[in-house]
């Protein structure tokens, strides 16, 4: 069980928590929760870092940072205790969950679980901090903001787990986001693929590392809201989403949705160079210095070579990272050899993602179609197997959400 820092924010919060392990407890399940630091915590301890030493050691950083988880799972524990259970906190590095040494965001590599499982089998309740790990020089780790979902399937993948319950503020996942179009539907089941693919296009339900390792260790995840008066029903009767892999999902499923959902991301920023010299390797020198500065590059497009040889670059990159963009590309300008660079940050990629696309024709032009009767321009297309994302004006988001969740028939009672 995960609970993230709204949940842990605060005694009363915590006292809600521990009635909820407590209910799944006495359902007669073993039981290890992982938690996040108290909502606004984490923020609270980068500043310290920021104020002491703004080009801080991210080793001393994840020291300090990691302390806001420690504080919730000793508080979780104690408070389970002050109800008559077992319960006892295990800090990542008592365990212990070994990582990386890329301090600030690392990435876990072997969880020692003996002492943990043989712990839960005597009838105690692990409560675990998420985010926190140790390097192989004996130091403490953090696997990087939202990483509590990340150490809650890495602990359920570890101890064999028969589900992963991740409580957050959001009961469940939907076929869009529920503020926008007020018709949309919660889901039953989602598939790792279709979850990655909403993570990755703006879905903020989960973090995209969790999705990608509950797939590689076939962890079921199962997401629910934390937001439950004490005297609700177990969990377990309150119906969430949940994620898991495509062949037990056509086993639950049959008659599965073409589309599962439709994501919004207004993260995205469009870089337009034009004239570019229409030979190989032109790309190469405009993509090779964002991908040494780390900068991720989402949708390409190359137009058609003009009479001269020449061709016009768009992509997009996500907008905080536009500055920077622009920084570069104008320090290589010789080198790429474009006329002209052109910026807009006032665009969103609304993205229509669903298993069912890869047996079913015609995705694609329902949602050009439904585009072009409303008046959308669209300004880029990027596809996968299970996805098909386009960019248009930001203004326009909540129009297009509205617009393709009707299209594909996912307007609920």
């Amino acid at each position: 069980m995960k609970f993230g820092g709204t949940s842990m924010a605060g005694s009363e919060r915590i006292r809600r928590v521990a009635n909820i392990v407590r209910r799944q407890q006495a359902a007669g399940h073993e039981v290890a929760v992982v938690v996040s630091a108290m909502a606004g915590e984490t923020d609270r301890l980068v500043n310290f870092c920021r104020e002491a030493n703004p080009l801080y050691d991210p080793a001393e950083y994840d020291v300090v940072v990691a302390s806001g988880e420690q504080v919730t799972s000793g508080l979780l524990a104690l408070t389970l205790q002050s109800m008559g259970c077992k319960a006892r906190s295990w800090l990542g590095w008592q365990l212990p969950i070994h990582t990386d040494s890329a301090y600030s965001k690392a990435r876990i590599g072997e969880f020692e679980s003996d002492a943990l499982i043989a712990s839960m089998q005597a009838g105690e309740i692990a409560v675990i901090p998420g985010f926190q790990g140790l390097s192989d020089e004996g130091r403490i780790t953090t696997l990087g903001r939202g990483g509590s979902d990340t150490s809650a399937v890495a602990v359920a993948a570890a101890v064999k787990a028969d589900r992963c319950d991740i409580y957050t503020d959001v009961d469940g996942v939907y076929t869009t986001d529920p503020r926008i179009v007020a018709k949309a539907r919660k889901l039953k089941n989602v598939t790792y693929e279709e979850m990655l693919e909403l993570a990755s296009v703006g879905s903020k339900v989960l973090q995209t590392r969790s999705v990608s390792l509950a797939m590689k260790e076939r962890v079921r995840v199962q997401v629910l809201s934390s937001f439950i008066d004490d005297d609700a029903p177990a969990a377990d009767t309150i119906p969430g989403t949940m994620i898991v892999s495509d062949e037990e999902l056509e086993g639950l499923d049959m008659e599965r949705q073409l589309i599962t959902g439709i994501a919004a991301d207004k993260n995205e920023a469009k870089v337009t160079l034009t004239r570019i010299a229409d030979r190989p390797g032109a790309v190469a020198t405009i993509f090779g210095p964002l991908a040494a500065a780390n900068i991720n590059v989402d949708m390409i497009i190359q137009n058609i070579a003009k009479d001269k040889g020449e061709t016009d670059v768009t992509f997009t990159v996500p907008a905080a990272d536009l500055v920077r963009t622009q920084a570069l590309l104008e320090a290589q300008k010789e080198a790429i050899g474009y006329f002209r660079m052109i910026s807009d940050g006032k665009v969103a990629k609304i993205s229509v993602v669903g298993v069912g696309m890869r047996s079913h024709a015609g995705v694609a032009s329902t949602m050009f179609r439904a585009l072009a009767d409303r008046g959308i321009n669209i300004q880029a297309i990027s596809t996968s197997e299970i996805k098909v994302s386009v960019l248009i004006d930001e203004d326009e988001t909540e129009l297009a959400v509205r617009v393709l969740h009707t299209a594909y028939g996912l307007d609920g009672e």
